[in-house]
């Protein structure tokens, strides 16, 4: 199995080829789709990386990809221009996932 990535400029990007991971650089609402897409489609990525601006850019279409598709698993990153609320996000994600608000 391995990681895929989906970020909105170079420097996440070779970051995270430094540390193994794959991925595109894209700008534009239809890009990041054709991207998900893709890597939804193969069998061997277990988890999607996306940046906090793409997914800011497609929230509501990567909300129902993350509700409804068993793998892979799609994480929201910070890029290094962004500041992180990780715990924010992963609260966000627990109550939309189990419908309760925390």
């Amino acid at each position: 199995m391995r990681c895929y990535l989906i970020s909105d400029n170079v420097d996440t990007q070779m970051g995270m080829r430094i540390a193994g991971v794959e991925g595109v650089v894209v700008h534009k609402h239809d890009e990041v789709m054709d991207a998900l897409k893709q890597a939804v489609s193969q069998d061997d990525i277990a988890a999607v990386f996306v940046t906090k601006k793409l997914v800011e850019l497609c929230r509501a279409e990567i909300a129902e990809l993350k509700l409804t598709l068993r793998k892979p698993l799609i994480v929201e990153i910070p890029d290094r221009h962004g500041d992180s609320h990780i715990s924010e996000t992963l609260s966000r994600y627990v109550s939309d996932a189990v419908g309760i608000k925390m």
